[in-house]
């Protein structure tokens, strides 16, 4: 196994749109020693990153820049055949390989791959093609690059943006197979998950001590009012946290809410699949817009064609990113747990340890589900391309039923 360090391949999608290897120096200089054959297949997944970047979200670019990045860098580095010559038993070598990579591909801390240094982009020794993080609820936990192991949904991924990569070479007619389908078959690592599902949530206590929390923040700290507009959106309104942040082809505005004629009000998301949903506003919620505005020196209320940024920076021009969005949101959950940990024990407030930002859509979604509003309607709201999606993450029709025909089973 290769004990090599490995070496960053691709950067950013805008970089990548402008990229001369004349001002990558140390990226040009790996190339120019591997095999004609490794530069062109460098070449080939370049192409196919720029078509990734064109045509779907940022999200998406980053997630299959980083398979394909891997993928390469066994071939290059480890395998050492083509991929046009690779097979299934091949395809479950590179599998085994990310079950268990060598400790010098793997890294516990987030490194940018590149910097740029009198007018080059130099590569960045510290970053590696693995990362090994600690779950959210243990942020202190002592990691050891020895004991990674990848994620189920990690794995699932990884066969998704490789299945995609060659396809993408069938329609350019480099490859005349993809062996994925079979490897992921046959892969030992996949196991079939039926298992009843569960809605990442926060009970209405945690809300409510996650909303006292963000207010009391933002009347303490203005800069912080932010964080409480943030928090109350992406609950109220279904956001994921995508919709939110500024993105290569959408930036969310205040002219995106808007009224009709009966002065119902609407907000415009942009979401998964590159879709335009309009989500109801309630009138609840017009109180904490109108707060974060006064704060922004704005009028109480957007107002058609208003051009200015939704959430926008402290320090610079624009929105935020998804990056930038979730710490916000992380501060005002650690800041929620302490006190209700403090209030109501450990135990109480574990929930608000381990939320992620998606917590707050479920969380609004499921309370929704519990005032009775019609599924129909919610699941326009959130997005879903039919109510049997919405049904199927948050009313549990059927898990339902069949928790209750169990409890009939005795012991004697």
């Amino acid at each position: 196994m290769a004990t090599t360090k490995p070496t960053p391949l691709f950067p950013t999608y805008a970089e990548l749109a402008e990229l001369s290897l004349s001002d990558y120096p140390q990226l040009s200089s790996f190339l120019d020693k591997q095999p004609t054959w490794m530069r062109q297949h460098w070449d080939w997944a370049k192409e196919y990153l720029l078509y990734i970047g064109r045509n779907k979200s940022q999200h998406t670019y980053v997630r299959f820049r980083n398979d394909i990045e891997k993928f390469l860098l066994w071939v290059f580095m480890v395998d050492k055949q083509p991929i046009d010559d690779l097979r299934k038993a091949d395809i479950l070598r590179y599998i085994d390989f990310c079950v268990a990579p060598p400790v010098k591909w793997i890294s516990t801390q987030l490194h940018d791959r590149f910097s740029l240094k009198n007018g080059y982009f130099a590569s960045n020794l510290k970053w590696t093609p693995f990362r090994q993080t600690p779950p959210k609820y243990d942020k202190d936990r002592v990691l050891d690059p020895k004991k990674y192991q990848p994620s189920l949904q990690t794995l699932e991924s990884t066969f998704v943006a490789l299945s995609s990569f060659y396809r993408h070479l069938i329609d350019e007619e480099i490859c005349f197979g993809n062996p994925i389908p079979l490897a992921k078959r046959d892969c030992k690592y996949l196991i079939k998950d039926s298992q009843v599902k569960t809605i990442s949530r926060l009970t209405e206590q945690q809300w409510q001590y996650l909303l006292d929390t963000a207010v009391e923040l933002a009347d303490n700290d203005p800069l912080l009012e932010r964080n409480l507009f943030v928090i109350a959106t992406m609950k109220t309104l279904f956001l994921r946290l995508s919709e939110l942040s500024e993105r290569q082809d959408w930036t969310p505005l205040m002219s995106h809410f808007w009224t009709d004629e009966d002065n119902n009000w609407w907000f415009k998301a942009y979401g998964k699949g590159k879709k335009i949903r309009d989500i109801t506003v309630p009138p609840g919620y017009l109180t904490f817009l109108k707060r974060y505005r006064e704060w922004r020196g704005l009028s109480p209320l957007p107002s058609k064609g208003e051009q200015t940024v939704l959430v926008e920076k402290i320090r610079g021009r624009g929105g935020l990113t998804s990056r930038q969005i979730s710490r916000l949101v992380q501060s005002v959950f650690d800041a929620a747990f302490n006190k209700m940990k403090a209030e109501q024990g450990l135990e109480a407030a574990q929930k608000l340890n381990e939320a992620t930002t998606h917590y707050l859509r479920h969380t609004g979604a499921s309370m929704e589900i519990e005032r009775d509003r019609p599924l129909k309607d919610l699941s326009e709201d959130l997005g879903h391309s039919s109510s049997a999606t919405t049904d199927t993450v948050y009313v549990q029709v059927e898990r339902k039923r069949r928790a209750k025909s169990g409890k009939a089973r005795k012991v004697e």
